[in-house]
């Protein structure tokens, strides 16, 4: 540590002297080169910080640029980190024959490094990391031998670490991470004095050498997420120095030496997790009095947990999740004991493992700053301690399928800082406390699949930031407290499954406006289906069989547009089956069987599906698809007897209504036209359009030419004649609901959001149209170009099989179109007139033209940011706008201001359904998991195949011959990178989410990768 400190001492101080030099010199012959070398290096790249870079100045005073004091015509340094070059690096930089510093961090540089570069015989520091070269790193940097400092981490680097790098008597720190390395690590990288090697995120195979154990000055060794296998060698426990040890997610196993820890007193970070290691864990761990974090699950370990953990005084985390160790008898549960000693602790995971018998009440005695605490599956049984509450920091408490007994402590109103609180799958019983309503910053609440019983406390209604809350299979009773219906932010999930609810389903569940699934199936429920289930518009899956509802199916449930199931199965229901749930494009599964509904059932949408409905034991229904066999709807012959004996009579009463109503209108728009002249309305420098000439392109709004509608309007395929040109063009036209709530803000946002901006994947504004329609009504439109392929949506998620079978999206085609949303966001974000959030991204949002090219759009809940002061830095706005359930960011459930980090959450929700073809808020993840957790599962356990969209496998193992082993494993990778870049860019954390310059750095790297085999 004391060489680190020393060396940026002497960089610091080598900058400052180097600034403070005296003014130059005329020219010499070296300085000429040394100019013709910069001048080269500027023409093959692109910035405008580069502009100032001519001859109307010294070189030595360009931005970046610095001479030294006793060769004031030499250039010894480069330091152009953050300067947005996009370009190559030209090889003419190796005539810089006096460069010690070399920085160009940072960039959108491309291409390989040139070879030239190995003739900077001075070169101490080298960093080209965070940019976008590729290749091989050239073995010709060995020759470089006073290279002190080599970064070349996050870019595309292929191939192996070249041997000549142990050629570098001088080298301290190498960092090559987040490439694309591969191949075995060379043993010669042991003769070199390293403190700092990071190999970590390539694909490096093979055993870690024995020989790096000699590196006796090694401060950090890291080494995840690659492919080594075999034990970590014995030499590596002797590195006295080391500060970081690093080996999570690669396939090292075998037992750890009982002594393995004891030489490792500096030790801050060990963190072996994801690995094959089996065997007890070391008591010689304790010996690391320094450790912060501990991290040795999912592994094999077995046997009990060392009590001498207990002297690890600055420990914040210890993780021994997913592992064989266990405790049974109470003398195993004595290092919970000893934890308490370590007063900073603030996460401890022990899920997923072997832990039984009852839980210490010292665990009440653990430090007051812990944060979380995971005992989920294991077998521990007993009574929850009940000074839990003494925890007061705690924001994570996961309890969930064990064996705990008895009651909820009522001191668990004392954890109100409590976000998340899970006891699924227990035996806990009793009512919940009444002073649950303390825990105001609860996120998600789950008890369900116990024996809870008594009435829900109105206190409930506390919980103002709930967003799930799960009840199902308990013993609750009574009514429905309205107060649960007041939570607004209820969101997720609300399941009352499986209880002794009655009375009915209060009228105030209209309040959750944002709720996309609700289950209150085998309960005791009557009476009506409340109306206001219909206002819940982002609801997708709704389940209230078996309980004693009565009446008819409300038209209000018409405007859940994004319906996918409804199970109104085993109830009194009777009346007609609604058309309207033919409308419902994305319903795919509408059970009714067991009820009375009569007369005739409808033949299109989900109806045409005969696997789609359950319709049986309805008595009296009538008609549908040929596949439900049920019998032909009466004609009713004498009515239709009697029809030319009806005509004569009513046709001169019709006449005269018809002709009464003409000369009503005529009237009403006389008025009218006095009072309001209709106006029309475009962008500017676009042509304008009339409701007329919209009407007519769209054949009168016809439902034969409706796309898709939304919340805020309804969009149209149209044709309008261009007279100029002499032709047709297809256009959409965006027909804006006017009476709903917000929706003029909508349309006011997206025209402002589209009048300045201009990129290839965003769509393309043709004009707008603010008029009145034929009856004088308020009308408002937009016209956009059309495309013909529609929205990614419809893609990863077919309706019909015959779509499922035509409707197919190669690997490298999602990943292209992933590319072209990073670019159209990248654009919003930092390279558009002014930073545009847009709110509201996921798949229908992103459209595909006739070269499946992808467009976003829908901008109706986009914010312009008043921050533009900083270039491409995440910006807020004090407007705060959710978007849709699973795509929103966490923060903005919470409150929080919108801004481009949002964006990015969207983006990696979207990353991750674009691959997996699940939706964030499907069902089939299982109660308290989410796709991000879904994946980040399959990540951790090397099952990314059983996640992935089934249709991928088939195309990467093709049965072409020409695939081999080494390029089915590329796909893999591929596959495996880009879900990476999901769950980073859907942190929980706004500012841990990857900036779109990175993103679009990852996803050309794949799709080159994808493109070259």
């Amino acid at each position: 540590m004391a060489r680190v400190l020393a060396f940026f001492c002497f960089f610091s101080l080598s900058c400052i002297c180097s600034h403070a030099r005296l003014p130059p010199s005329p020219r010499s012959s070296n300085g000429t080169a040394d100019e013709l070398a910069l001048l080269s290096f500027k023409s093959m790249l692109s910035s405008r910080l580069l502009d100032s870079w001519n001859t109307s100045s010294h070189y030595c005073s360009w931005p970046g640029v610095a001479c030294g004091r006793r060769h004031p015509d030499r250039v010894i340094s480069l330091r152009m980190g953050s300067f947005n070059l996009t370009g190559h690096i030209s090889p003419f930089l190796g005539n810089l024959s006096f460069l010690r510093e070399l920085d160009l961090r940072d960039n959108q540089l491309i291409g390989q490094v040139p070879p030239e570069l190995g003739r900077l015989g001075r070169l101490q520091l080298l960093n080209f990391s965070a940019n976008f070269l590729q290749g091989e790193i050239p073995t010709e940097i060995g020759a470089l031998k006073n290279l002190y400092i080599l970064n070349l981490q996050e870019n595309g680097f292929s191939g192996g670490i070249p041997h000549s790098l142990a050629d570098l008597p001088w080298l301290e720190f190498l960092f090559l991470s987040n490439n694309r390395l591969f191949g075995e690590i060379p043993s010669s990288l042991g003769n070199l004095s390293l403190m700092h090697l990071d190999l970590m995120g390539n694909n490096l195979s093979g055993p870690i050498p024995p020989s790096l154990g000699m590196m006796s000055s090694l401060s950090w060794l890291s080494l995840g997420y690659n492919n080594l296998s075999g034990p970590i060698p014995v030499s590596i426990w002797n590195i006295s120095s080391l500060m970081g040890l690093s080996v999570e997610h690669n396939m090292l196993g075998g037992t750890l030496p009982s002594e393995a820890f004891s030489s490792l007193s500096y030790l801050e970070f060990i963190l072996m997790d994801n690995n094959l290691f089996h065997g007890r864990l070391p008591a010689s761990v304790a010996n690391v009095t320094n450790v912060k974090r501990l991290q040795f699950g999912p592994n094999f370990f077995s046997g009990t947990v060392p009590a001498d953990l207990g002297r690890l005084g600055y420990l914040l985390s210890l993780e021994l999740s997913s592992t064989s160790l266990e405790a049974k008898e109470p003398n195993d549960w004595e290092f919970i004991t000893a934890l308490t000693n370590c007063s900073q602790l603030q996460n401890l995971e022990l899920g997923s493992s072997k832990f039984g018998g009852v839980l210490p009440s010292s665990v009440s005695n653990l430090s007051t700053s812990l944060k979380r605490l995971d005992l989920q599956s294991n077998t521990i049984s007993g009574n929850i301690p009940k000074d839990i509450g003494n925890l007061a920091n705690l924001e994570y408490l996961v309890l969930d399928s064990n064996s705990f007994r008895g009651t909820l402590p009522s001191t668990f109103g004392r954890l109100n800082k409590l976000q998340l609180f899970s006891v699924e799958n227990n035996k806990i019983s009793g009512s919940i406390p009444l002073t649950f309503g303390n825990l105001t910053e609860l996120i998600s609440l789950e008890l369900q699949a116990n024996a809870f019983s008594g009435n829900i406390p109105s206190t409930v209604g506390n919980l103002t930031k709930l967003l799930t809350l799960n009840l199902a299979s308990n013993k609750f009773s009574g009514q429905i407290p309205i107060a649960v219906f007041n939570i607004s932010t209820l969101s997720l999930i609300l399941d009352l499954s499986y209880n002794n609810f009655e009375g009915s389903i209060p009228q105030e569940i209209g309040h959750l406006k944002n709720l996309v699934e609700f289950h209150a199936e085998s309960n005791m429920l009557s009476g009506e289906i409340p109306v206001g289930l219909g206002e819940c518009q982002l609801l997708q899956n709704i389940y209230i069989q078996n309980n004693f509802l009565n009446g008819t199916i409300p038209s209000l449930l018409s405007q859940l547009k994004g319906l996918q199931n409804l199970d109104f199965s085993n109830n009194n229901l009777s009346g007609l089956i609604p058309s309207f749930l033919g409308n419902l494009s994305t319903l795919y599964q509408l059970n009714l069987s067991f009820n009375s509904f009569a007369g005739q059932v409808p033949t299109f949408g989900v109806f045409a599906n005969s696997s789609a409905i359950s319709i049986e034991n309805n008595g009296k229904l009538c008609g549908g698809i040929p596949t439900l066999h049920l019998p032909p709807c009466s004609l009713d012959i004498p009515k239709k007897r009697h029809r030319f004996l009806i005509i004569p009579i009513s046709l001169p009463l019709v006449t005269t209504i018809v002709v009464l109503a003409l000369l009503c209108k005529l009237c009403i728009v006389h008025k009218k036209s006095k009072q309001k002249i209709p106006s029309t309305t475009s962008r500017q420098g676009l042509p304008m359009i009339s409701y007329l000439q919209l009407a007519k392109a769209t054949d009168g709004f016809s439902s034969t030419n409706l796309i898709g509608s939304g919340s805020f309007g309804s969009v149209y395929k149209g044709v309008i004649d261009d007279q100029a040109e002499e032709s047709t063009n297809l256009v959409a036209v965006k027909v804006l609901k006017v009476h709903t709530p917000g929706a003029l803000k909508s349309f006011i946002a997206e025209c402002e959001a589209l009048r300045n901006v201009r990129h290839r994947n965003l769509v393309k504004i043709i004009t707008a149209c603010s008029s009145n329609d034929n009856k004088g009504n308020d009308f408002k439109a937009i016209v956009f170009d059309f495309m013909p392929n529609g929205s990614l949506d419809v893609w990863l998620h077919p309706y019909t099989n015959e779509q499922t079978e035509c409707m197919y999206l190669d690997l490298l085609q999602r990943v292209t179109i992933l590319l072209d949303v990073a670019y159209a966001l990248d654009y919003l974000h930092c390279q558009g007139p002014a930073p545009v959030v847009h709110c509201d991204l996921k798949p229908s949002n992103v459209l595909l033209d006739a070269d499946m090219v992808a467009h976003v759009g829908d901008f109706g809940l986009a914010r312009i940011l008043v921050d533009e002061s900083s270039f491409c830095q995440h910006s807020t706005s004090s407007m705060g706008l959710r978007g849709t359930i699973g795509y929103a960011a966490p923060e903005y459930g919470a409150g929080n201001m919108v801004s481009t980090h949002g964006d990015i959450y969207s983006f990696g929700i979207l990353v991750l359904e674009t691959i997996t073809a699940k939706r964030p808020t499907d069902s089939r993840f299982g109660q308290g998991l989410g796709l991000c957790e879904y994946v980040e599962l399959a990540l951790h356990n090397n099952s990314v195949m059983g996640v992935v969209d089934s249709r991928l496998p088939l195309d990467l193992k093709s049965d072409h011959q020409t695939i081999d082993y080494h390029s089915n494993k590329r796909n893999v990778d591929c596959l495996v990178s880009v879900l990476r870049l999901g769950i980073s860019c859907s942190q929980e954390s706004p500012s841990s989410r990857m900036p779109t310059r990175g993103i679009i750095k990852e996803l050309k790297a794949v799709k080159e990768s994808l493109s070259t085999q």
